[in-house]
């Protein structure tokens, strides 16, 4: 069984670097990067990029999801969640049903139509709101990342 929880690691690892490291290009690179445009096409860059990167991240995400739960089962680490000293383990889940939600349920149903819907209103709010939004998401992924890997490492906060 060692063999198995030592695969789902790293492909767990390796789906959030994708994931996040993807977030972070998107927030730190191409947000800003759209500032530079016209505000009239500030939403047609960002739809082009996101789009495209949010069927990768779909697969990311839903890996992350299948390995972190495997572990969580196979490790009985469930009653954990509830241990303040496992706060990254809560903050994982909490993190990772953001992004499902928003990549798998949010973004299909309403969230591209309320988006190009504002965007036409107010371009430039729009841009201002999505680059905020996403600095957010960035924020609470590194302190969940750093706290995941600190802990596992023996640092206890």
């Amino acid at each position: 069984m060692n063999d198995w929880i030592a695969l789902a690691r790293a492909l767990h690892v390796a789906a959030v670097v994708h994931w996040i490291g993807g977030l972070m290009f998107v927030t730190f690179v191409v947000l800003p990067g759209l500032g530079d445009l016209p505000a009239e096409q500030r939403a047609a860059g960002f739809a082009a990029v996101e789009r495209r990167f949010a069927r990768q991240a779909r697969v990311s995400v839903a890996i992350a999801g299948a390995t972190g739960f495997f572990m969580m089962q196979t490790l009985g680490l469930w009653s954990a969640l509830l241990d303040p000293h496992m706060w990254r383990l809560g903050a994982m889940l909490a993190l990772w049903t953001i992004f499902a939600f928003m990549l798998f349920v949010a973004e299909p149903l309403f969230l591209h139509a309320l988006f190009d819907r504002r965007a036409a209103v107010d371009p430039v709010g729009t841009h201002r709101l999505l680059l905020r939004m996403h600095r957010v998401l960035t924020l609470l992924s590194l302190v969940t990342v750093v706290g995941a890997v600190a802990g596992v490492h023996g640092f206890d906060v």
